[in-house]
């Protein structure tokens, strides 16, 4: 099967990246400190690992000098909102603080952990998604915090625990999970106070797909940095297994791919949505990759879920940039907007192109292809 613009097989994740450096030069020009930066920037700095070409790497590095001064001051980023959103570019600066040995870096992570140590806390000890939504645990914020906190122990400090870090994902797992699908709730208001949650459960009233793509991300990058005889981990390993088994169950059965709201596939208005389904089919490549899967018929499923990726998110313009089109833009609950949780909610929310949460993982998920074949 041969896309139309290419083949399956060829360096999608390279064309991606020289793409973003000729189409987007400065990465951001709002001057925020914004979560979806750093989950792109993961993706490059993946592709330079296999590579090692020095454009990529400074690339990312442009973008954090951009921001950080050199007493570890970052523009738009305060912790004293606590926002999980806030430290998910950690992920990608840890790695280039490790490149750099740049001291200014280090004073940013070390800023992040300490909100993280600080970082308000469900009654089960959950951290709340932001300080502006208490009690709230949302999938994104596991991806968006706790794959950090992991990173952080490893590399900085002796002997660390990791009881906390695993604590956050198995917990989260048990409050948001439907037992009848296996699906994970987008969040969880364990207050109960929220208009748009459940009275019994807390939960929020669908299953939305990046939710889902952000949390198997979360659960298969946090496994390679914990302990292989920590029982935590095989936990989280299982509860990986289980939810992208769920997530297969409720696939498109013609592409491999996955509906905005995955279960009603078939509700008008519902659509194929790339951002999740590039989260979903990257966590599945890279457990593949890791031995996470041991199911054959994975291999299968993947290969056919990308090349429909290909086909159904992928164009190339006039100039041979890609594009990544499909992505909704944005998906929450509550805010100034009164977001609801409902399936017309997650309908009314614009649907993007180029936005960095869809090629982010599509960049992810190219260089792991390209590790595949």
């Amino acid at each position: 099967m041969t896309n139309k613009y290419g083949n399956p097989a060829d360096d999608w994740a390279v064309r991606t990246v020289e793409t973003l450096l000729k189409r987007e030069p400065e990465v951001n020009l709002k001057g925020k400190w914004e979560y979806e930066d750093g989950l792109m920037l993961d993706g490059v700095m993946s592709v330079y690992e296999r590579t090692n070409n020095k454009s990529y790497l400074d690339y990312i590095k442009h973008y954090f000098d951009t921001y950080i001064s050199e007493n570890g001051a970052v523009k738009g980023y305060d912790p004293s909102l606590f926002r999980l959103d806030d430290i998910n570019n950690g992920k990608v600066l840890l790695k280039l603080y490790k490149l750099t040995n740049d001291k200014k870096y280090k004073r940013v992570l070390d800023r992040q952990f300490q909100q993280l140590q600080n970082q308000p806390r469900t009654a089960s000890s959950l951290f709340w998604h932001k300080k502006s939504y208490p009690n709230q645990v949302w999938l994104d914020g596991i991806y968006m915090g706790d794959v950090f906190y992991a990173e952080y122990l490893e590399n900085f400090q002796d002997n660390p625990s990791y009881d906390d870090v695993i604590h956050q994902f198995l917990k989260s797992y048990e409050i948001a999970i439907d037992k009848e699908t296996e699906l994970c709730y987008h969040a969880v208001d364990e207050s109960r106070k929220m208009y748009w949650s459940n009275k019994e459960n807390g939960h929020s009233p669908h299953f939305w797909l990046r939710s889902l793509g952000w949390y198997v991300m979360a659960m298969t990058d946090v496994i390679e940095h914990l302990p292989e005889d920590n029982t935590g981990r095989e936990q989280i390993l299982q509860n990986l297994n289980k939810l992208l088994t769920a997530l297969r169950n409720v696939a498109d059965p013609s592409t491999n791919l996955w509906y905005q709201i995955p279960d009603e596939g078939n509700r008008p208005m519902n659509y194929l949505e790339s951002s999740g389904s590039l989260m979903i089919l990257n966590a599945i490549a890279k457990s593949l990759r890791m031995g996470y899967l041991n199911d054959d018929s994975w291999q299968e499923f993947l290969v056919s879920g990308w090349e429909n990726a290909l086909k159904q998110f992928i164009s190339i313009t006039n100039e041979g940039f890609v594009n990544v089109n499909k992505i909704a833009h944005v998906g929450g609950l509550g805010g100034p907007n009164h977001r609801d949780g409902s399936f017309a909610y997650y309908m009314s929310e614009p649907i993007v192109a180029n936005d960095h949460k869809g090629t982010g993982p599509f960049i992810m998920l190219a260089n792991e292809m390209q590790l595949y074949y």
